[in-house]
Order: C-alpha cells, then sequence, then structure tokens
C-alpha cells in the first residue's frame, strides 16, 4: 500500500527566491488497484513519482510504503518498490539476460529463485527471442519490456510507472499495459502517471489531478465525470484545470 500525506518538495531558483513543484498532496494507492495520476507538463507528477521511490527526499510530508517511512527506511523501501520510467537506462553492452542477473545479485535474490523468476518474466514479457542480443540493439518497445523485467525482479508489491508506454507503437503499449493489469489483479499497488487519458480511462477506477503542484481532484473516475458533468476523461480533465474554453475565437483568412 502506498500512503501520501501532505506531500511537499520546494526547489531553490538561481535568484534565490523558490519554486514549490509539489504542495500538500494527499492520497493512497490501495493493494490490487491501479491509480492514475494525471496533470499537466510541469504540474509536478515526475516530483510526487521520485518522492514516493525515494529518488528525492521531500521538504515536507510523508510517503509510506507498505506501513515504512520512505525516509527513515529508505533500504527497506527501494526493495519493495519497483520503479519505472519511459527513458530508465539500460546498460547497452549487456543482454537483457546479463542485465536481470545484475539485478537480481543487487536485490541479493537467491540464485535458484532468480533463474526460476527470470524465466517467468521472460516468458510473460515474450522476451525470448532477443534475450542474448545487446540492449543496445533493441527497438524501444523491447527496451521497455527489459525495463519491466528489471522493476519486477523482486517481485515488489508497489510499483511506480511513469509514462510507461511512451513512444511505444500500439502492439507494445498494449502489452505492457495489459502486462500491469495482470500484476494488480495479483495484488500489487500500481501508481501511474501518463498523458494518454484513454489509458487512465481503461485501467484506473480511481484518479488524481495534480494542476500547478497540487491535488486539485481526486477520486473515481464515474464521480469526476458527474462533477463535471463531462463524459469523456479528455473534458473532464480540460473542465478541472479550467481550460475548457476555445483556444482560437477567430477564423483567420
Amino acid at each position: 500500500m502506498i500512503e501520501i500525506e501532505g506531500l511537499t518538495k520546494v526547489f531553490p531558483n538561481p535568484d534565490g527566491t523558490e519554486k514549490t513543484a509539489v504542495n500538500q498532496v494527499s492520497f493512497k494507492v490501495h493493494p490490487g488497484e491501479i491509480y492514475g495520476l494525471l496533470g499537466p507538463n510541469g504540474a509536478g507528477k515526475t516530483t510526487t513519482l521520485r518522492m514516493v521511490s525515494g529518488l528525492l527526499r521531500p521538504t515536507s510530508g510523508t510517503v509510506r510504503i507498505e506501513g515504512r517511512d520512505v525516509t527513515v527506511q529508505p533500504k527497506f523501501v527501494k526493495r519493495h518498490i519497483g520503479y519505472l520510467t519511459s527513458n530508465t537506462g539500460l546498460y547497452m553492452r549487456l543482454t537483457p539476460l546479463e542485465m536481470l542477473e545484475y539485478f537480481a545479485v543487487l536485490y541479493d535474490i537467491p540464485r535458484e529463485t532468480a533463474r526460476t523468476r527470470i524465466r517467468q518474466l521472460v516468458e510473460w514479457l515474450d522476451m525470448g527471442y532477443y534475450l542474448k542480443l545487446r540492449c543496445g540493439a533493441l527497438s524501444t518497445g523491447q527496451k521497455q519490456r527489459v525495463n519491466i523485467a528489471r522493476a519486477l525482479i523482486a517481485d515488489p508489491p508497489i510499483l511506480v510507472m511513469d509514462e510507461p508506454t511512451l513512444g511505444l507503437d500500439v502492439l507494445s503499449n498494449r502489452m505492457i499495459l495489459e502486462f500491469i493489469r495482470t500484476q494488480a489483479a495479483a495484488g500489487k499497488a500500481v501508481l501511474l502517471s501518463t498523458h494518454a487519458l484513454d489509458e487512465i480511462d481503461q485501467m484506473c477506477r480511481r484518479m488524481g489531478l495534480i494542476h500547478n503542484g497540487r491535488l486539485i481532484a481526486e477520486g473515481e473516475l464515474d464521480a469526476l465525470k458527474q462533477q463535471t458533468g463531462r463524459q469523456r476523461l479528455s473534458e473532464v480533465f480540460l473542465e478541472l484545470v479550467g481550460a475548457d474554453q476555445p483556444v482560437f475565437t477567430k477564423v483567420i483568412r
């Protein structure tokens, strides 16, 4: 379970002023749930996910993973989180198999357990036909499958995913979304951030909308649609951020 309360992050500006990137954000993600985190560019989504994952220290507020405070017990938390972004780096000279074996060692997973886990991930993500190619020779979709396998090698109960399907083709996109569903169905708590509104609509029962660092709406999608009187998630989004007016009001001749 992910529990976030009053999460705030302030960054210093070069001119000596400060920028509040995330301001008093609070929400929970339960086991077996895919929770969608939505917002325009620069809203504070990625900063929030980095604090949740223990990669960035909050200015104030708390994040608890499985009941443990991220700042107090960072090693425990990082062992219980699979963190994935659209641009997570791979070691280009290693093969996917070598990557997974390496990360299994980092997580101190027993050798036989690691072999079984790698075999499962390779089968689930259909990675067998490029398992021994160098990562530098793989397509974008293939690299992202390797990244997902890396994030899941320790079988963590929490998945934090920041734009996991960005830049992928339709087939790779569908495979990754289906795999995320299977992980939630297995009881994992999944925090998913994406600009693809249809993914949120299809995958999530609950969502939070961040705008200018604040969580301005949170709850079940059906309730938010009823609140705004809109049925399409794109229209709900624009209504909630106050951007539902036409951009162009004149016809240019």
